[in-house]
């Protein structure tokens, strides 16, 4: 039976081997063996195809993430660099997996800029929640946790923006530092 799920995962599939230039509606419908007629009853356009793959996408990482943030049994400190070292984690698995379909979700991501809006509008939430949280036992100082975590946010960027993933493979070392800045200076 064809559903979303299947639909994407074919797309996947298709964008991995074509690219996202070339991946058409047509494209995943013929790697499914299905009319593209069948596709669209469940996405009505290729935007929106591409747009749910791009949702899936940006989104695996983040009940990992959510995880570590909700984790009270870690002090504020420690729980923001388990996630930061998540996030970085988690993209560079991503980026050296597949490097085909972390390059074509770049070009994704940037099409649907809502999507990646979204993705960092969640991790801005998570992060938020952990600076917050740091205020309120005194672990961290300051009183702003919004503005807190977004610089939190683009300080650790070059270790989880996309556009910087060729960057990421042996920078453990200066990925440690920067968390300890960020962390030393909440402080």
């Amino acid at each position: 039976m064809l559903d979303a799920e299947t639909i994407m995962l074919a797309t996947e599939d298709v964008l991995r081997r074509h690219g996202p230039a070339k991946a058409t509606v047509v494209d995943v419908a013929r790697a499914l063996g299905v009319s593209h007629a069948a596709v669209y009853r469940h996405f009505p356009s290729k935007a929106a195809l591409r747009e749910a793959v791009t949702r899936r996408f940006v989104g695996r990482s983040l009940p990992a993430l959510a995880a570590i943030a909700g984790d009270a049994a870690l002090a504020p400190p420690q729980r923001l660099r388990a996630w930061l070292s998540e996030m970085f984690a988690s993209k560079l698995a991503l980026a050296g997996s597949d490097p085909e379909l972390f390059a074509t979700y770049r070009v994704l991501a940037a099409e649907h800029n809502a999507v990646a809006s979204e993705h960092v509008a969640a991790l801005l939430e998570q992060l938020e929640s952990m600076v917050a949280a740091g205020f309120a036992s005194g672990d961290f100082t300051g009183t702003d946790a919004a503005a807190a975590a977004r610089t939190v946010f683009w300080a650790s960027a070059a270790f989880h923006h996309p556009a910087l993933a060729a960057e990421w493979s042996g920078r453990e070392d200066a990925f440690a530092d920067v968390c300890t800045l960020i962390v030393n200076g909440l402080r």
